[in-house]
This record gives C-alpha cells, sequence and structure tokens, in this order.
C-alpha cells in the first residue's frame, strides 16, 4: 500500500486554515483540519497595510501549523494567501515569516485562480449535482463566484466583497442602521449586476466557507457545531432572509451569544449575510452547503486531480 502526505494552508482575510490529508493508493483520507480567526485583514482596506498585532496572530497561526505539519513528517505543502495578501503594502513581512513557520514560499494567488479551486473542492464533495453549478466563497475580503458544470469552470470571478471588508466600508454602526445597510446592499448589488455571471442558467447554488457554514448552523438551531449536519445541508432563501435580517439587527455582543457563533466572526457574519442575499435574489435554488472549499481544492491540485 502506498501512502503520502498532503497539506494545504490558506491565508485569508478573516482566518488562517489548515488541512492535512493522506493519499492512500489514490483516494484521500482527511489526517487533520484545522482553523484560527486571526483578522489579518483587519484595517488593510483603509491603511493600505497589515496591523502588527493582525501580522503578529497570523504569523503564531503559522507556527501552530507548521509545528504540527513537522511532527507529522509532510514534505508535499502549498501555502496560499487571498485577498488582505494582495493588498497590503507591507506583505514582505507576511511573507518572510509565512516561509520560516511553514518552511515553503506563501503564494498570492489570482481570485480567479481561488474562485477555481474553491469550485474544485467544492462540487468534489457533494455528489449527483444539477448542472450548471454556481460556487459562492464569501471570504473576509472577496466573494469568489464560479459557474461550471461535470467539473470544468465556465466563467471564475472574484469580488471586491467580503464580510470584513463591508462591515469596514459601510456597516460602522453597532447594529448597523438602515442608511448603511442600503449602502452595502447597492454596492453590493452593483458588483453582482456587472458580474457576468448568468445566474439565470444555475441549476444548483453551492456555498463554501465560515459565512454559509455559520448560516446553516444558525437555520438548523444546532446548539453546537455539527461539521456532518452541515455539510450538504439546504438553506432556504426565507431562511437566508430571516437570519440576514436578524443578525443585522443584533449588536455584535448579542451574535457573540448565540449558539454555534465564535467572536471572531460575530462582528462581521452580518456582512456575510448580506451578500449571501444578495446572491439568492438572483436567484431560483435554494443554497447547498459543501464543508470542502479551496483547502480540498488545493489539496486535489497536489495530488494532480483538480482540473483547473
Amino acid at each position: 500500500m502506498s501512502e503520502q502526505l498532503l497539506a494545504a494552508v490558506d491565508c485569508g482575510t478573516n482566518s488562517v486554515r489548515l488541512l492535512v490529508s493522506r493519499l492512500v493508493d489514490g483516494r484521500l483520507v482527511e489526517v487533520d483540519r484545522r482553523l484560527h480567526l486571526t483578522r489579518l485583514g483587519q484595517g488593510v482596506d483603509a491603511t493600505g497595510q497589515f496591523h502588527p498585532e493582525a501580522l503578529a496572530r497570523t504569523l503564531d497561526a503559522m507556527a501552530d501549523f507548521g509545528a504540527e505539519l513537522d511532527e507529522l513528517g509532510v514534505t508535499r505543502r502549498r501555502v496560499v494567501a487571498t485577498s488582505a495578501a494582495r493588498d497590503a503594502a507591507n506583505s514582505a513581512d507576511f511573507f518572510a515569516g509565512a516561509r520560516a513557520r511553514l518552511g515553503v514560499d506563501a503564494e498570492i494567488i489570482p481570485g480567479e485562480e481561488e474562485a477555481r479551486l474553491s469550485y474544485a473542492g467544492a462540487v468534489g464533495a457533494l455528489p449527483d449535482l444539477g448542472q450548471p453549478v454556481l460556487v459562492m466563497d464569501i471570504g473576509g475580503g472577496s466573494t469568489e463566484l464560479v459557474l461550471g458544470s461535470d467539473g470544468q469552470t465556465r466563467k471564475a470571478i472574484s469580488l471586491d466583497i467580503g464580510s470584513v471588508r463591508l462591515r469596514e466600508r459601510f456597516l460602522h454602526s453597532d447594529p448597523p442602521t438602515p442608511a448603511e445597510v442600503a449602502a452595502a446592499t447597492a454596492h453590493i448589488d452593483g458588483l453582482l449586476d456587472d458580474s457576468g455571471i448568468d445566474f439565470a442558467a444555475v441549476a444548483t447554488w453551492v456555498g463554501v466557507g465560515g459565512t454559509v457554514t455559520s448560516l446553516s448552523a444558525l437555520a438548523q438551531g444546532l446548539a453546537t457545531y455539527d461539521r456532518a449536519r452541515v455539510h450538504g445541508s439546504v438553506v432556504s432563501h426565507r431562511e437566508l432572509d430571516e437570519l440576514g435580517l436578524r443578525l443585522l439587527a443584533m449588536p455584535v455582543a448579542a451574535v457573540t451569544d448565540l449558539p454555534t457563533m465564535v467572536p471572531g466572526r460575530a462582528d462581521v457574519i452580518s456582512g456575510g449575510a448580506l451578500i449571501a442575499r444578495r446572491v439568492a435574489s438572483r436567484l431560483a435554488p435554494a443554497l447547498t452547503v459543501s464543508e470542502a472549499d479551496i483547502l480540498d481544492g488545493l489539496v486535489l491540485g497536489l495530488m494532480g486531480r483538480a482540473e483547473l
């Protein structure tokens, strides 16, 4: 029996995540999956550079990941950095720190590649999807949309909207005012209108990432987060509307107290929910939630399976 360990790290605007998988006779078996909410993108939209504390939190998370990979003996690794690292003037500090802690260079991948990787991971974990499929990945700094059929992408875009970016640009009050929500909504709608995605053609809508998995857990009323119950779950348009309105009307302290909600997501989940609602308004199918995402796409790429 032939075995090999593969690892992927995704450093986003709000979180740093790790997936380790074992390749056994051509089949991937998950070994470890973990996440740290570090808010690397804190203030980047306004200042153009990483905040020292945010950078320190992120590099600490990478040190944790690096120690795990070294202990497991993982030699095949890929580290990608997304929206925040694309925008920061002091990104050299980030890259040097990532290299020192993870042993490989972090790559800033284009938004379109990020979208395709998310698509590969998401659809690979959900069987028998109606075609075409739209995969949505709401991040902290950007939102990726990918339309594809039978595993092949047709259109992949990265929009300059995300849960952290919306909070910092538009949703200043706690809770946001109607005027702030209206301005954020208009901004989202403008980007979606110009996206070039044929929303009317979509047969299946799949969402990945912390925003949609959190919305699924809330919609199901889970007392504790259950990955098995979230993966493959379906959130209706009505549930998205009700959750979005509820979250936008709540102060952050109250959102933090919701079951399954973590503090590092509580202040930005309403912005992510608003993005999901505006995408939903253009689609017929409900939202199917996948726990597999860009990390899974990266690991597939390491084993040469992903069609990217």
